[in-house]
């Protein structure tokens, strides 16, 4: 049985340049900060992955935006040349866009950003964290290719979570590698035995909680971060 959301999701259209971006936003009650999602090549705002993950966030008290940063003819395009999935300067620019769009919305603009990336999300949300420092507060990187990111990794402010499997061997060497690159607040967690997707039993539940525990702890509602200590 499928239990009910915890909060509603709503359907939100972004615009980032000419193109109109598709989303489900979903913002509890008292949420401390808003995780927008970057997927990886081949996934999507309904990917039951990403959407479990997304649940976990929001039962801890954040928002969340599921959105796909590609439009439709975007994706078919993408199916038949795969050239936007590795794009991602492009991809990037769509992040900045939608969190433009996230601190002018009535619902979120009080919120602090962070990014869940994916893949070669992972890359493009490095990406966009070292363009936007002002916008950008926290990312987690789940299974990510951070080397996609280049130049950009040194330049990242925002704490960064990395998050790889102990079987995905050729992933976890190229988020080794990147780690010794950042110079932001920075950590690797590896989890034992977990592949590329994290289909083992638990090891998604225990990137959602990695994830969660992260966020929390750096999506400081502004006004707790500007008020006077006492």
């Amino acid at each position: 049985m499928t239990l009910p959301e915890a909060s509603p999701l709503r359907e939100v259209r972004v615009r980032a340049g000419r193109a109109i971006l598709t989303g489900d936003l979903g913002v509890p009650a008292g949420a401390t900060g808003i995780v927008v999602f970057a997927h990886g090549s081949g996934s999507g705002r309904h990917s039951p992955r990403n959407r479990a993950v997304a649940r976990t966030l929001r039962d801890a008290g954040l928002a969340t935006l599921l959105i796909d940063l590609l439009t439709d003819d975007e994706e078919e395009e993408d199916r038949r040349r795969a050239r936007l999935r590795f794009d991602i300067p492009f991809l990037a620019a769509r992040l900045g866009d939608v969190a433009t769009w996230l601190a002018r919305d009535p619902d979120t603009r009080e919120l602090r950003i962070g990014l869940f990336g994916s893949s070669t999300g992972g890359g493009a949300a490095l990406v966009a964290a070292a363009e936007h420092p002002e916008r950008i507060d926290a990312v987690v990187s789940r299974g990510g290719r951070p080397d996609l990111a280049g130049d950009a990794l040194p330049r990242v402010r925002a704490p960064t979570l990395l998050v790889v499997g102990g079987a995905d061997e050729q992933v976890l060497a190229l988020n080794r590698d990147a780690l010794a690159r950042m110079r932001c607040e920075v950590r690797l967690e590896v989890v034992p035995e977990a592949t590329h997707l994290f289909e083992e039993s638990g090891a998604l539940e225990m990137v959602a909680a990695l994830a969660a525990d992260w966020f929390r702890g750096r999506l400081v509602p502004r006004r707790a971060a500007t008020s006077p200590r006492t």
